[in-house]
């Protein structure tokens, strides 16, 4: 963990929030490799669960909500972490991590007695602030408050689906392992509406998709575990839920989530708001409120999880080498391209022409003519590239193409210029 964290750093990866003034607890930022990384998992992921889906749509709704919505959702009474706080340090930690309850584990103070903590964010609103808005502790209810409209405006036949990616805010009580446990992160979720008798189908639909997509992005699927959740620790709106774990260095923790929700949402909402939410079966010609299966995945988790699985070192031309083997399809850079030498005028010419064809193509390319050509390797490899690009004098003198090389395994072939981006958008 501490190899990896190190490496985010030194490289632009993530940054603690707010560094400069001494970081802020449970923030993180995305450098340059790091936000390229993170869009390309986002891209990913809607191209796997919508683009490549039958009925599924995208919405992007606010992050402030009314209390209304959370009173309804049940969020304001039962979204709580247990807590706990030194009487001496006041120091506040969560009661079911905590492994001695009666002894502070910082300053050996008295601890007192455990207590609900209300992970939600209140904003106070308008000139008065009187009014008060939360930040949303989840984006599922920006589905469910939205159903109306688009099922008004879209005419959708079940089942369907309602996505988006984005921010969510909780008011953790102890962030911590890195991107695990952070107070601001994005989700990445989708309701999906059924008929309430279909729901064991599409729930084990989903259950697969979901480990096609860990493969997919990159995962060590070794490593994670699907958990049965019971029914005492499942939220108060589902059914069943079952969640993927992953084995985290700091312990076999939750990834993702897959919860049968019922009908729970959009009842609540029907109810407190009075407007009608229930769908209309054409062939059947009856009136019900949809039930809804729910994968949820967490963006930063996700990040997280693949910045580990990705993590590899061995040993190339005697000595020990750090790389990043990301799948070619979310790596921040695609390929990097060199001169072999920096003080020949024809090499440099040639590599920054091939450089700006494959950037039009690909967009995420790197041109690097600093130090020698090991080195470049070796800081290539630690970002993730997956193919290096070198321009030598066979390529001017001989026009033979150019070498390329593979981040794994280090080999290179030579490869006519002309067939460069096939060969390329082949493997990615």
């Amino acid at each position: 963990m501490e190899k990896v964290v190190s490496l985010c750093k030194r490289r632009g990866f993530v940054f603690q929030g707010s560094e400069i003034y001494g970081g802020l607890s449970g923030t993180w930022d995305y450098g340059p490799y790091g936000a390229e990384l993170a869009h390309n998992i986002k891209e990913l992921w809607w191209k796997h669960f919508v683009t490549e889906q039958e009925n599924m749509f995208g919405i992007s709704s606010s992050t402030l909500m009314p209390e209304a919505v959370w009173k309804a959702s049940g969020h304001l009474s039962g979204f709580t972490d247990p807590m706990i706080e030194c009487k001496k340090c006041h120091h506040r930690f969560r009661a079911d991590q905590t492994e001695d309850k009666k002894k502070c584990s910082d300053c050996g103070g008295e601890l007192g007695e455990e207590k609900a903590f209300n992970m939600m964010f209140p904003v106070s609103m308008g000139s008065s602030g009187e009014d008060v808005a939360y930040l949303r502790g989840e984006i599922a209810q920006g589905m469910f408050v939205n159903f109306k409209n688009v099922l008004d405006t879209m005419h959708l036949d079940l089942p369907f689906g309602l996505t988006q990616i984005g921010k969510a805010y909780r008011n953790e009580i102890a962030p911590r392992d890195f991107l695990f446990r952070v107070r601001e992160f994005d989700l990445m979720e989708f309701e999906y509406f059924i008929r309430p008798e279909e729901w064991e189908k599409y729930f084990e639909m989903w259950k697969g998709e979901m480990w096609r997509w860990i493969e997919r992005v990159g995962i060590n699927k070794d490593l994670v575990h699907e958990l049965e959740v019971p029914a005492e620790d499942r939220a108060h709106y589902s059914k069943r839920t079952v969640d993927f774990e992953f084995d985290y260095p700091f312990g076999r923790k939750e990834l993702y989530g897959l919860a049968y929700r019922t009908n729970y949402d959009l009842k609540q909402h029907a109810s407190a708001s009075g407007v009608d939410l229930s769908y209309f079966d054409e062939d059947k010609k009856e009136k019900f409120i949809p039930h809804v299966i729910e994968p949820s995945m967490g963006h930063g988790r996700t990040m997280l999880t693949v910045l580990l699985s990705a993590y590899k070192e061995d040993e190339m031309n005697g000595e020990v080498r750090t790389y990043l083997a990301f799948k070619p399809s979310i790596a921040p850079i695609k390929c990097a391209v060199f001169p072999l030498l920096k003080n020949k005028p024809e090499l440099v010419e040639k590599a920054r022409e091939i450089y700006k064809m494959l950037k039009k193509e690909f967009g995420s390319v790197a041109f690097d003519d600093n130090g020698n050509i090991g080195k470049r390797y070796r800081r290539q490899d630690e970002i993730g590239t997956p193919f290096c690009v070198t321009v030598d004098f066979e390529t001017i003198e001989k026009n033979t193409g150019v070498t390329i090389r593979d981040r794994d395994t280090g080999k290179q072939e030579r490869i006519s210029i002309s067939e460069l981006i096939s060969y390329i958008r082949s493997k990615i």
